[in-house]
């Protein structure tokens, strides 16, 4: 069990803190809906969260067969639908290393897909993953 603090501090701002780590973060309702979008919003977490679980999920597989993920990228976007307002879509793009083999993009991408925040998230959200293989930089 993980315990998290939250204190309202006014004008649409949250204060979370993560009781083992003590780390510190904030939010503020985006624009569109009455805050100033100074800091993440909690949908943005909810957003985040799933990115952050599949590449977490994915290092955890990747390890276990030796495939070296240092330098994955992952771009979530978000997008939000009304009545009721949540969140409508979470677009997942995946960029690995050019070290990854094709048939190892498949186990990662199972990988992925199972990872908790997106077997915890309502089936209403579509998410749309993309995995691509980053093209290698050629150094002089």
């Amino acid at each position: 069990m993980v315990n998290i603090h939250i204190e309202y501090e006014g004008d649409l701002h949250c204060r979370l803190e993560h009781d083992p780590s003590k780390t510190v973060i904030s939010t503020d309702a985006p624009v569109d809906n009455n805050g100033r979008g100074e800091s993440f919003s909690p949908t943005d977490l909810v957003a985040s969260g799933l990115g952050a679980c599949m590449a977490t999920i994915m290092a955890m597989a990747a390890r276990n067969r030796n495939i070296e993920l240092k330098g994955m990228t992952v771009h979530v976007q978000k997008e939000m639908v009304a009545n009721p307002r949540r969140i409508g879509r979470l677009g997942v793009e995946i960029s690995l290393p050019p070290t990854v083999s094709e048939a190892d993009v498949k186990f990662l991408e199972n990988a992925a897909r199972t990872c908790p925040v997106h077997q915890s998230l309502h089936p209403s959200i579509q998410i749309d993953l993309k995995m691509t293989l980053a093209e290698e930089v050629e150094t002089a």
